[in-house]
């Protein structure tokens, strides 16, 4: 153990980290304030994205770039910054991250150039990276094992309320006082955050191993289950986003209306999120299995859309609570096969695999849709 975490098992007016059933409320829940905000962050730029090209005087697809840039930055970024802090304390790093994720957020708000914003998102993006693997990890950390699956789901929970309420609520402030005021209000709420999450986890410590302490053959041979969940979860997201990326031409032909449906595919995802939650620490090997076939099988109905309302509904709440599932049930598999040993990379996979699966996901359906329109 490093001296980092012995001297943090030593602090002073500390509180006690659960060992049964409870689980420690307070600072799962300010992770999932701290996931609220920079899923919120990503996804911000496609709330506002006519009036933010406009005004940097850019073609929207250039605009464009601000979002999926930000996802290769985080598959490149995670790991060098995961490892680079690795011997600071998890609450620091939380903080810190969490402090260079909002002012790079102002940056943005500020932005007279694409250039200049272009460069504030790509250091936010690495934070976000190092947020997550750090977030991951810890949340695993503050908890017995059997209790991991639950207390994934109480921190991706803010991850899921950033993806229903940031675009709408983002493209409404911007339609009224326009685009800069939603990423100068997400920049002042990430730094009164960083501030509350180091006071509340510094409260709750957690004895972090040395991973580098267990390199060599044995790590080699942990690691093989590790890439093999991350890999599921970045396919799944491949055939997701691949379907996902063009959602309104492909609900078209439903009688009910695709603002509606995007509506109730977001609200149920958290639903998919507690189901998770309940489940997956009884079922740790059999969720993300069950998670993946009931994509496919949600993908595959997507192209019998419009046969009539009632099917259209169920179809999109299946799909929308899978969708909320995946996260989760991939992330709470990790860090169970992890073990403490191990909980820091397996938390830095979590970012990579996902962010790359949505990146390739993405393209995928791009060049099917060039070759074979969605309405072909």
């Amino acid at each position: 153990m490093s001296n980092s975490s012995v001297s943090r098992m030593n602090a002073t007016q500390l509180d006690p980290i659960p060992t049964a059933d409870r689980l420690p409320w307070a600072p799962l829940g300010m992770m999932a304030v701290t996931v609220f905000i920079v899923v919120s962050g990503e996804m911000l730029p496609t709330a506002v994205l006519p009036a933010l090209a406009a005004d940097l005087k850019v073609s929207l697809a250039q605009a464009g770039l601000l979002v999926s840039a930000w996802a290769a930055t985080v598959v490149v970024a995670s790991f060098p910054l995961t490892r680079l802090t690795a011997r600071l304390d998890r609450p620091v790093v939380i903080a810190g991250a969490l402090t260079v994720f909002a002012l790079a957020t102002l940056v943005t708000a500020q932005a007279g150039s694409y250039g200049m914003a272009m460069g504030s998102r790509l250091v936010a993006a690495g934070a976000t990276g190092l947020l997550w693997s750090t977030v991951n990890a810890h949340a695993a950390a503050l908890v017995p094992e059997h209790r991991i699956a639950r207390a994934t789901a109480v921190v991706l929970a803010g991850g899921s309320l950033g993806t229903v309420g940031a675009i709408p609520a983002g493209n409404a402030v911007a339609d009224l006082v326009g685009w800069r005021v939603p990423f100068a209000v997400l920049g002042l709420l990430g730094l009164a955050a960083a501030l509350a999450v180091f006071l509340v986890l510094r409260r709750y410590p957690v004895a972090v191993p040395d991973e580098d302490g267990a390199a060599g053959v044995g790590q080699a041979r942990h690691l093989g289950p590790l890439m093999a969940v991350a890999g599921l979860g970045g396919l799944i997201l491949v055939a997701h986003f691949a379907v996902f990326t063009f959602v309104a031409e492909l609900l078209a032909p439903s009688r009910v209306p695709t603002p509606a449906l995007l509506l109730v595919f977001g609200a149920v995802g958290a639903i998919g999120v507690a189901i998770v939650g309940m489940v997956s620490d009884r079922y740790p090997g059999i969720v993300p299995v069950v998670v993946a076939l009931v994509m496919a099988a949600s993908l595959a109905a997507v192209t019998l859309i419009g046969r009539s309302a009632g099917f259209d509904i169920g179809l999109i709440v299946v799909w929308g609570m899978v969708a909320g599932a995946v996260g989760p049930a991939i992330q709470a598999s990790l860090m169970r096969r992890a073990g403490a040993a191990h909980r820091r990379t397996a938390g830095t996979l979590m970012p990579v695999a996902m962010n790359l699966g949505i990146a390739v996901g993405a393209a995928a359906g791009s060049g099917v849709v060039d070759r074979w329109s969605v309405g072909a």
